[in-house]
């Protein structure tokens, strides 16, 4: 079960370096990737340890985990990851009774047995991911709690205003400064989106996406409440945020948006990225609502 997420971990890892194109040397921190996937530092660190094997990372003593060489076509990848479409489907059946109320705050892992006619270690699996998600967590014994989530209308508003409010204001600080590599990597992945990616990566990959997108520019205040603060949101957000995903044509506006904001804030045009990142958050909001 561990070893199937720190698979699944690791060739996120690896997508994470060719994206953002890291050179050899740049140290890769366990608590920054378990952030970036919002998954727990066990997995991050059982698939930095399966990239050392594959020479993709290395090690130093009392340092970390580094790259060992740009991600190209030829440089040494992990073993591919596990299957997950069964899973995928039994997530998704989840998310969708949680989100329509079908599902209790509190059950027991024989309770979902019955209820899905899964296996108890697929089952288990499964709840680790959502645990890392954070919507729901472990009682003592077998037993499960749903988390908070913003089912409601009012609390997804609100959400979608609370990021604009910070969002805007982020770029504004005066400790913002734009990280070029970052910047260049972001620009890259938003044009990949637009010429056929949007219509072919599963929802969890384009929410991701999505999501990395705005807490690397909100990561360039140098202020970490602002980042911790709009990380918290996006965990909340998940569960409706792949409900919505599924219908993919609006991706393409949202991409050329993301360029665009990018473009103002390589141009040092601040005030006006700030001013089209939030008319951005207000226009995904009203595209969402209905």
């Amino acid at each position: 079960m561990r070893d199937r997420l720190a698979a699944q971990v690791a060739h996120r890892i690896v997508e994470h370096i060719r994206e953002r194109r890291l050179q050899a040397g740049h140290h890769l921190s366990a608590q920054e990737l378990a952030n970036l996937f919002s998954v727990s530092r066990a997995p991050v660190s059982a698939a930095l340890r399966q990239l050392s094997k594959a020479n993709v990372v290395h090690s130093e003593p009392n340092r970390g985990y580094f790259v060992t060489q740009p991600i190209t076509d030829t440089a040494p990848m992990a073993p591919p990851p596990p299957a997950a479409e069964e899973e995928d489907k039994l997530y998704f059946r989840i998310a969708e009774d949680r989100l329509a109320g079908r599902l209790p705050d509190r059950l027991s892992e024989n309770e979902m047995i019955r209820r899905y006619r899964v296996p108890r270690k697929r089952l288990q699996w499964l709840l680790t991911k959502i645990a890392d998600e954070g919507w729901v967590e472990r009682r003592p014994g077998h037993g499960w709690a749903f988390g908070t989530t913003l089912s409601s209308g009012e609390t997804y508003t609100k959400a979608y205003q609370f990021r604009a409010s910070i969002e805007s204001q982020a770029v504004l600080q005066p400790s913002f400064a734009i990280n070029a590599t970052e910047l260049s990597a972001a620009r890259a992945r938003q044009k990949a989106l637009l010429e056929g990616e949007m219509l072919t990566l599963p929802r969890e990959r384009l929410f991701e996406i999505n999501s990395s997108f705005h807490e690397t520019i909100v990561s360039w205040s140098n202020n970490g409440f602002f980042l911790d603060a709009l990380r918290r949101i996006n965990r909340l957000r998940r569960l409706v945020e792949y409900r919505i995903t599924s219908d993919r044509a609006r991706l393409a506006r949202e991409c050329e948006e993301h360029l665009q904001i990018l473009d103002k804030l390589a141009a040092d045009d601040r005030a006006e990225a700030a001013r089209v990142l939030n008319a951005h958050i207000g226009a995904t909001w009203s595209i969402k609502a209905n």
